[in-house]
């Protein structure tokens, strides 16, 4: 397997870390966002959309980091990353969803771009729209962890809602958001600093980082 990818990008991050619980080697090709080599000639005949990630597999390439996710659950079922009954399996999807639909959309790399470049945002009015989407996103998310988190956001071991989470409490950190509202949030961030796939992961241990 052949993830392209951006160090910083938490979509790419998620992926990063499915991969690492699952135990799955895989080659990096990092596409930085900040220079537009994920708009190269090579890459968009890989992925036509442009962006990170994608994931080559057998002559095949996956995109969108949700897909990818699910994929990665589907055909290496171990350890699972959603649980085994239905209701619960949509609980955990749904926590993910929140992070990957309705928070990181809002305050990716492209969409900063435009906050500056088309209406002149400084960064500090870059950090005021990301805490504007991420806040409210974190305070639903602490009431879902705190009925079904078990250290994790759902149970006792890590899910795909954990997988989106922690890349979304790094972006939040780059942006200044204040996150003492969320100890529940706070306390898997911690657990995952300390677990070696979320180290691995990490985007400072990533062979393109900075």
């Amino acid at each position: 397997m052949i993830l392209h990818g951006y160090w910083r990008s938490g979509a790419a991050y998620r992926v990063r870390i499915a991969l690492a619980l699952k135990g799955l080697a895989y080659e990096t090709q990092g596409r930085d966002l900040r220079t537009g080599a994920q708009k190269a000639a090579d890459f968009v005949a890989l992925n036509p959309q442009g962006m990170v990630p994608a994931l080559q597999i057998d002559g095949a390439v996956l995109t969108q980091s949700p897909a990818i996710l699910e994929w990665l659950e589907e055909t290496h079922p171990q350890p699972p990353l959603l649980p085994s009954e239905p209701l619960t399996r949509a609980r955990v999807r749904a926590m993910a969803a929140l992070i990957a639909c309705d928070i990181h959309p809002l305050n990716n790399l492209r969409v900063g771009k435009s906050l500056r470049e088309d209406f002149g945002a400084d960064q500090a009015a870059v950090d005021a729209w990301a805490a504007r989407w991420i806040a409210p996103g974190f305070t639903a998310l602490e009431a879902l962890v705190e009925r079904d988190g078990q250290g994790w956001c759902f149970g006792d071991t890590p899910t795909l809602a954990d997988a989106c989470l922690i890349p979304q409490i790094y972006s939040a950190h780059r942006f200044n958001v204040p996150l003492d509202a969320y100890p529940r949030l706070l306390a898997i961030d911690a657990a995952a600093q300390a677990h070696p796939a979320f180290i691995a992961a990490h985007p400072d241990c990533q062979p393109d980082a900075d």
